[in-house]
C-alpha cells in the first residue's frame, strides 16, 4: 500500500497547493462538527486526492463563512475553499475509504487550481446536515456550472413522448 500511495503522491505532484486561509477572514456563520472523508477527482469517487494530506480521513469542523468553507481538520493541514471556487453542493452515499447511508455525507465539488474536487464531510449529529446543505448551497455562485452532477446528465424525453407515455398510463 505504501508503493501506491507513494505512486500517487508523486502523480499528482502538479495538483495546485492549497489556499491559504485570507487573513480578513469573516468570522464563521456557521459551525458543524463531523467528520472530513476525502478529496476526490470530481466525479470518481475513488480517485483519492493524496496531495497536500487531503487523502487523510480526519476528523473536522467545518466554518462556512461569507467569503468561503474552512474546513479545520485535526492532525491535517486545513482547507480553506474561496466562496468563488464553489461549483457544487450534493449528497452521497460514499466516496473512497467511507460508506455510509443514502445522502449521509455532504460532498462539497470546487476548483482547485485547474482541478475540479470532490470533498466529502460527515456531520456528526444528524440534524446539522440540512442546515448545512443549504448554507453550503447559498454560497455557491448562480453561474457556477454543474456539468458532472447525476441531474444535468440526465436527458429529458422529448415532449411528445411524456405526453404519449402518460396517455398509455390512464
Amino acid at each position: 500500500m505504501w508503493w501506491g500511495w507513494r505512486g500517487r503522491l508523486r502523480r499528482q505532484a502538479g495538483v495546485a497547493d492549497l489556499p491559504a486561509v485570507p487573513d480578513d477572514a469573516a468570522p464563521a456563520v456557521l459551525s458543524v462538527a463531523g467528520q472530513y472523508v476525502t478529496t476526490t477527482s470530481a466525479g470518481d469517487w475513488l480517485d483519492r486526492i493524496a496531495v497536500h494530506g487531503m487523502g487523510i480521513r480526519t476528523n473536522a469542523v467545518l466554518e462556512l463563512r461569507d467569503t468561503g468553507v474552512l474546513l479545520l481538520r485535526k492532525g491535517a493541514p486545513d482547507i480553506y475553499i474561496a466562496a468563488g471556487a464553489l461549483e457544487e453542493v450534493t449528497t452521497q452515499a460514499g466516496m473512497a475509504g467511507k460508506f455510509v447511508e443514502a445522502d449521509g455525507l455532504v460532498v462539497i465539488t470546487w476548483r482547485l487550481g485547474g482541478k475540479l474536487v470532490d470533498t466529502g464531510f460527515r456531520t456528526t449529529e444528524a440534524t446539522a446536515k440540512k442546515p448545512l446543505l443549504q448554507a453550503l448551497k447559498a454560497l455557491v455562485p448562480a453561474e457556477a456550472p454543474q456539468a458532472h452532477s447525476p441531474q444535468a446528465q440526465r436527458t429529458e424525453l422529448p415532449e411528445a413522448d411524456t405526453t404519449r407515455r402518460n396517455d398509455e398510463n390512464e
